[in-house]
C-alpha cells in the first residue's frame, strides 16, 4: 500500500503502459482517474478494478487539461501523483513529414504533458508527496530513420521534465521522466505480432534478451511516485532492458 490515501491521474491508459500503471497505482492503494480518448476501450477497461476511475477525453482538446485535472479533484478531493503516459508514433524522414504529422506528435507527446503538470501544480503544491511521473523515451537519447517527431518530442519531454524539477522542488515536488525501451505495448504489438522476425530482434538487442512489458514501467512509475523515490527529482530512469548498452 505504497500509496495509500493518494490520488493520482494517469493518461493513455486504456492500454499498455497506462493500463498497468493505473491497475498498480490503484492496487497500492491509490484513487486513480483513467484517461485515455473516446475511441479507446477506457470505458470499459477498469471494469470491477477498484479505485480506478474512467475519464475518456483527448488529453489535445482545448481545455482538456484542466478538465482531467478538475474532475481528478473533483472526484478525490486531492492530487498528489500525475502520470503523463500517452503518446503516439510514426515514422516520417524530415524532407516527406508534414505539418500536421509533426504538430500531432508535438501536441500530444510535449505540449499536453505541459499542459497537464502546469494545470496539476497547484493542488500538487497541497500534497505532501507531489510528483510527476512522465514518459519519454530511449529515443529521447538516441534516434534512428524517420523519427524525426518522435524523437523531438520525447527529447523535449526530458527538457521539460528537468525544467519542472528544477521550478518545483522549492514545493516540495518531484519530476521525472522514464525511458523506455522496446516494450510490448498497444503500439508496438500489432507491428510485432505482424512480423515476428522483427520482434525477435528487439528481443536479441537487450542482454536480459526479451522485450519490455507494460508492468516493467508501471513498476518503475510506481517507485518514482512512492515515498521511497522522495529524494530522487529531475532523473530519467532506463527501463529498457539495458537496450542502450550496446548504442
Amino acid at each position: 500500500m505504497r500509496l495509500k490515501d493518494r490520488a493520482a491521474i494517469v493518461t493513455g491508459a486504456a492500454s499498455g503502459i497506462g493500463r498497468a500503471t493505473a491497475e498498480l497505482f490503484a492496487g497500492e492503494g491509490a484513487q486513480v482517474l483513467a484517461v485515455d480518448v473516446p475511441a479507446s476501450a477506457i470505458a470499459t477497461t477498469f471494469e470491477g478494478v477498484a479505485g480506478v476511475v474512467p475519464l475518456a477525453l483527448s488529453i489535445t482538446d482545448p481545455g482538456a487539461a484542466e478538465r482531467i485535472v478538475g474532475e481528478a479533484v473533483a472526484r478525490f478531493g486531492r492530487l498528489d501523483i500525475l502520470m503523463n503516459n500517452a503518446g503516439v508514433s510514426g515514422r516520417h524522414l524530415v524532407d516527406q513529414i508534414s505539418d500536421d504529422d509533426w504538430n500531432r506528435h508535438l501536441d500530444v507527446n510535449l505540449t499536453a504533458q505541459m499542459k497537464l503538470s502546469r494545470a496539476a501544480i497547484p493542488h500538487l503544491r497541497k500534497s505532501p508527496a507531489g510528483r510527476i511521473v512522465n514518459v519519454a523515451s530511449v529515443m529521447a537519447e538516441g534516434t534512428d530513420l524517420g523519427l524525426v517527431a518522435y524523437c523531438a518530442s520525447k527529447a523535449g519531454v526530458m527538457g521539460l521534465t528537468r525544467s519542472l524539477a528544477l521550478e518545483l522542488g522549492r514545493d516540495g515536488i518531484t519530476a521525472n521522466y522514464l525511458l523506455p525501451g522496446a516494450i510490448e505495448t498497444g503500439m508496438t504489438k500489432p507491428l510485432w505480432d505482424a512480423r515476428p522476425d522483427v520482434a525477435d530482434i528487439w528481443a536479441k538487442k537487450s542482454p536480459l534478451r526479451r522485450r519490455g512489458q507494460p508492468i516493467d514501467l508501471a513498476r518503475a512509475a510506481l517507485f518514482l511516485a512512492s515515498d521511497e523515490a522522495a529524494f530522487i527529482t529531475g532523473h530519467g530512469l532506463n527501463v529498457d532492458g539495458g537496450l542502450m548498452l550496446r548504442v
